[in-house]
C-alpha cells in the first residue's frame, strides 16, 4: 500500500470506488522534486545474513494495496493480486504448497485451524481449506476489502471499503450482523485492520476516529474521535487511520494522517495521551516503545506510556520508507531502492544496511522470532537474520 499512496498525484487520477472517492498520492510537488536522501555513510556495528529467497507469486499490482506475508505453524502464507497463494516453510523458504484460486484477492489471509480467510477486489469474504485449496464458502459483502479479517469470539469480523463492518459465521459463512458508518468522500486508498480483544473489535476510520464494536452482534461501544479534519478543502481534511493499531494491557495506540499519535483506554476510548505526529504506516509496538515513520519518512522511538519521543531520524527522507518494526534490539525499515535499515533501538544510531534487492518492498518486514522476512514488489520473499 505505502508506494500506491506515495506516488505523485496526477489530475484527475483520483477515483471513485464503491461510493468513496479513493487516492493514493502525497500532494507535495515540491518534495517529490527535491528527491530522496541520499544514504549516509556509517561505520556498521551489526551484520545482517540473507537465509534465504522464494519466489512466492507474480508480484503486487502498485496501483493497489499491498498483500503481506502472514505466519502460522512454521509456514509463511503469501498471496498475490491474481489469486495465486503460495506456503513455504518458514525455516527453509522451500515450497510446501501453492494454489490458483482465481481470486482477485485483496486482503488476507486470516489464518485459523484449518481454514484461510480472504478479502477481494469484488467485495467478498471467502474461506479456503488450507490443506488443498478448496474454497469452503464465500460470503457477498458490500464493497472491496483491503485490510485483514479476523475471528473475535468465533464470529469473522471483516471490514469494507465503505465503511461497513460485518459479522460472519465461520461456519456457513452467513451474515450475523453488520455495522454501518459512514466516510469521507475523499480518503487514502488502505484501510487499518480490525483489532480483536475479549469480546471487542477495535476499527479505526478514515475521518480520525477508533470506534469499539462488541463482537458478537456488532453493537457500538465507544467511539473517540483522535484527531479532527481540518482544513478548507477535502485533501486538507483527510485525517485516516491506515496502518496497524496496537493493544498492550489496557491501552490501544493509534496514529492518524495529517494528525495524532495516540493512547486510549480500551474500556471507554478515552485518551490518555496525544503528541502531534502524521503517518499512515500505523504503528509498532515493543514493549513500552512504540516506532513510527512520519508522514515526511523520519523515523521515531516513542515512550508509549507517555507520547514521549525516545529520538528521532530524518535521514531517509523522502525515501518512501515502509513502517519500522522491531527486530530484537534494531528498529528495521525499507525504503523503496530496496535497503534494508536498521538502527541501534536504543540509540536511534544506524547500525546497518542491506539491500533485498532492486525491487521495492510491498510492505513493512514481518518479525518472527529471530528472522525478519521481507516481501518484494515482484514477489520474491527474503528471510533474514542477525549475526553478532
Amino acid at each position: 500500500m505505502i508506494f500506491a499512496i506515495r506516488m505523485a498525484l496526477l489530475v484527475g487520477l483520483a477515483f471513485v470506488l464503491a461510493g468513496c472517492q479513493t487516492i493514493g498520492g502525497w500532494f507535495d510537488s515540491s518534495e517529490a522534486d527535491e528527491g530522496p536522501a541520499e544514504l549516509v555513510d556509517f561505520a556498521p556495528t551489526a551484520e545482517p545474513r540473507r537465509l534465504w529467497s522464494a519466489d512466492v507469486g507474480r508480484g503486487i499490482d502498485d496501483s493497489r494495496p499491498a498483500l503481506r506475508p502472514v505466519y502460522d505453524r512454521q509456514e509463511i502464507w503469501v498471496a498475490d493480486h491474481r489469486g495465486q497463494v503460495s506456503v513455504v516453510d518458514a525455516d527453509s523458504g522451500r515450497s510446501v504448497a501453492r494454489f490458483e484460486t482465481d481470486l482477485p484477492i485483496s486482503a488476507g489471509p486470516r489464518l485459523e485451524e484449518d481454514r484461510a480467510y480472504w478479502g477481494t477486489f469484488d467485495g467478498e469474504l471467502v474461506a479456503m481449506d488450507r490443506s488443498d485449496g478448496s474454497i469452503l464458502w464465500r460470503a457477498r459483502l458490500s464493497s472491496e476489502v483491503l485490510s485483514m479479517p479476523i475471528v473475535q469470539d468465533g464470529v469473522i469480523v471483516v471490514r469494507c471499503i465503505d465503511g461497513r463492518v460485518f459479522g460472519i459465521d465461520r461456519q456457513t459463512g452467513a451474515r450475523t450482523w453488520v455495522h454501518d458508518r459512514s466516510v469521507p468522500l475523499l480518503t487514502l486508498r488502505g484501510n487499518s485492520d480490525p483489532l480483536g480483544r475479549a469480546g471487542q473489535v477495535f476499527i479505526g476510520y478514515e475521518d480520525g476516529a477508533v470506534s469499539a464494536l462488541r463482537a458478537t452482534d456488532g453493537s457500538l461501544l465507544w467511539e473517540q474521535r483522535v484527531s479532527v479534519p481540518e482544513g478548507r478543502t477535502e485533501l486538507e481534511q483527510l485525517s485516516d487511520i491506515d496502518g496497524p493499531m496496537a493493544i498492550v494491557g489496557s491501552e490501544l495506540y493509534v496514529v492518524t494522517y495529517k494528525g495524532q499519535l495516540a493512547g486510549l483506554a480500551l474500556d471507554s476510548g478515552r485518551v490518555l495521551w496525544s503528541k502531534d505526529l502524521s503517518s499512515h504506516q500505523g504503528v509498532s509496538l515493543q514493549r513500552t516503545r512504540l516506532a513510527v515513520a512520519d508522514r515526511d519518512d523520519a523515523v521515531w522511538l516513542v515512550d508509549r506510556r507517555n507520547g514521549a519521543t525516545l529520538w528521532r531520524d530524518d535521514r531517509l527522507s523522502r525515501r518512501q520508507i515502509t513502517r519500522p518494526v522491531f527486530f530484537g534490539n534494531f528498529v528495521v525499515t525499507a525504503d523503496q531502492a530496496g535497503y534494508l535499515h536498521f538502527y541501534d533501538a536504543d540509540q536511534g544510531e544506524f547500525a546497518a544496511r542491506s539491500r533485498i534487492g532492486r525491487k521495492a518492498p510491498a510492505t513493512a518486514p514481518l518479525v518472527i522470532g529471530n528472522t525478519l522476512y521481507v516481501l518484494d514488489v515482484d514477489g520474491d520473499l527474503t528471510a533474514w537474520r542477525m549475526d553478532g
